[in-house]
């Protein structure tokens, strides 16, 4: 007889106006499983979850739980339901204590301090039953990504939990945290709990999932046992083509080449960064002393967990953020301003009309505006430009066609000009976004996480078009908490940790050592 399963979907449809983004989806979860869900972005994979969750309801089709049909209205309901999910930007108030984290919603009534001393007590069950290592009165702002992602696992378990979905978990986790984390989804199957996984990353679908389903175009490609497949079957079927592999490689730079620094007497950089240093307004030093070259043709990977100061770093480039001191030099030129100088003339307008190029770290918070369209957003920081007004006047007609070859050039999909940005998947606003700023062919491009939460299609195309920039002689720094990709694309590779900068040789388990501040 066969087991009833965890979860069954039956024909679940769902549309989003002209986009249809859920068609006729019917698999099944097994219990006590890890169950992968692969696709690229658009493919449909999060709009299925959240039909799960009950952040959307379906047009049609069905859902079983432990072979029972149920509805879903909402989460409170997916919850009493025994399902978990945990999001891929934690949903914690970081001044909490783990403890006042786990019970915020279920306190427990009026007696809270009965309730808390019962939480606690459940708490270190949890703790102790998968050996999640959780300290409940710590502070959960001081504590690393890797123990935030573990209370938002015992918030789950908390509830009762016994089917746990998790999206991208580890994108922003070091090697050492990612391999602590499938531990711990392992002893989670072993106790009979169903976990979904939902990840870009191949090769942690072959490391941690029993079965995995593929899905293109809001449909069911197939389903396979993971044992029975390879990183390379998955991808082609994920995005219906051959992928090539080692980018870096193939274009004629072997795969994370170490290179000294940029020796000035014989090729002067392009960009100069000396002890640069940004203190915040409580007194906390967010970048000491940061120091490092980049020259033409080079591409400078920068590898780090989120937090560490590399997303002010990377602000500070971009005229976004003024630094506390140090000096920044741009083709020989000082860039930030000297003490008594005013600091509106480093701005982003500045920068980028001396051709530095930035694709911020957030696309949706700082690289588009989610309501206006995608021709709108192709012009967004270059609207003042000479060469596209008429006049007093930006053209609608002319940016309009001017956004559709920027979609032809870089695949962005569907080819709507018209289409608001919040409506594309995330690896086509990735794309939107690097269209706009390597059209301006700047010397200087300042990326920050080009494929986080980007399919491998998407992947395989900007990673060709950053080796491309490169070996048409630009200088690209590559903010990555991804390691396959700073060691496929970088020349040189610096990590960063606490608002250091370290230099690292090519090696996984020491750059990951190195973000986790456990190497200087």
């Amino acid at each position: 007889m066969t087991p009833t399963p965890a979860i069954e979907f039956v024909g679940i449809d769902k549309r989003f106006g002209a986009v249809h983004a859920n068609r006729a989806v019917s698999f099944s979860i097994g219990k006590g499983s890890i169950h992968g869900i692969i696709g690229e972005n658009g493919a449909g994979k999060s709009t299925l979850m959240s039909v799960l969750f009950g952040f959307y309801q379906a047009d049609a089709g069905s859902i079983k739980v432990d072979g029972v049909d149920v509805a879903i209205p909402d989460s409170e309901t997916a919850i009493r339901l025994g399902i978990g999910m945990v999001h891929q930007h934690f949903m914690l108030i970081e001044p909490f204590t783990v403890l006042e984290n786990v019970v915020l919603g279920v306190e427990g009534g009026l007696q809270l301090a009965a309730g808390m001393a019962g939480a606690r007590k459940k708490l270190a069950a949890i703790n102790s039953t998968y050996g999640l290592d959780v300290d409940p009165d710590a502070v959960v702002g001081s504590q690393p990504v890797g123990v935030q992602q573990r209370v938002e696992i015992i918030k789950t378990l908390y509830r009762d939990a016994r089917i746990l979905i998790l999206d991208e978990p580890t994108a922003v986790l070091t090697p050492q945290e990612t391999a602590q984390l499938f531990d711990i989804l392992r002893t989670l199957r072993d106790e009979g709990k169903t976990v979904v996984l939902i990840t870009h990353k191949l090769r942690e679908i072959m490391d941690v999932t029993d079965t995995v389903t593929v899905m293109r175009a809001g449909a069911v490609v197939t389903q396979v046992a993971t044992a029975s497949t390879s990183q390379e079957q998955l991808a082609e079927l994920m995005v219906g083509r051959q992928l090539s592999r080692q980018v870096g490689r193939q274009l004629g730079r072997s795969r994370a080449q170490v290179l000294p620094a940029v020796d000035a007497g014989s090729v002067a950089p392009v960009l100069q960064v000396r002890e640069l240093t940004l203190v915040d307004g409580r007194g906390v030093t967010i970048l000491d002393k940061v120091s490092f070259d980049i020259g033409p043709g080079e591409i400078v990977g920068l590898a780090g967990v989120s937090g560490n100061g590399q997303s002010q770093l990377m602000e500070i480039l971009a005229g976004m953020l003024a630094p506390t001191s140090g000096s920044i030099e741009y083709q020989g030129q000082t860039i930030n301003p000297r003490p008594g100088q005013p600091w509106n003339a480093h701005t982003p307008a500045r920068l980028r009309a001396l051709g530095i190029a930035h694709v911020p770290e957030d696309r949706l918070q700082e690289g588009l505006i989610k309501s206006m369209s995608a021709f709108e957003n192709a012009v967004l920081g270059y609207q003042g430009d000479a060469s596209l007004q008429r006049g007093p006047l930006l053209p609608p007609a002319g940016l309009i066609e001017r956004c559709k070859r920027f979609m032809a050039e870089f695949d962005v999909r569907p080819v709507n000009p018209m289409l608001r940005a919040a409506l594309f998947s995330g690896g086509n606003q990735q794309k939107l976004v690097l269209a706009r700023e390597i059209a301006r062919d700047p010397t200087l491009l300042l990326i920050g996480q080009p494929t986080r939460g980007v399919d491998i299609g998407a992947i395989e195309f900007i990673h060709r078009r950053i080796v491309q920039l490169r070996d048409a002689g630009k200088a690209i720094l590559l903010v990555s908490s991804e390691l396959e990709e700073i060691l496929a694309l970088s020349d040189r590779i610096l990590v960063i940790s606490g608002g250091h900068l370290s230099a690292s040789q090519a090696d996984e388990q020491e750059i990951g050592l190195r973000m986790a501040g456990v190497l200087a």
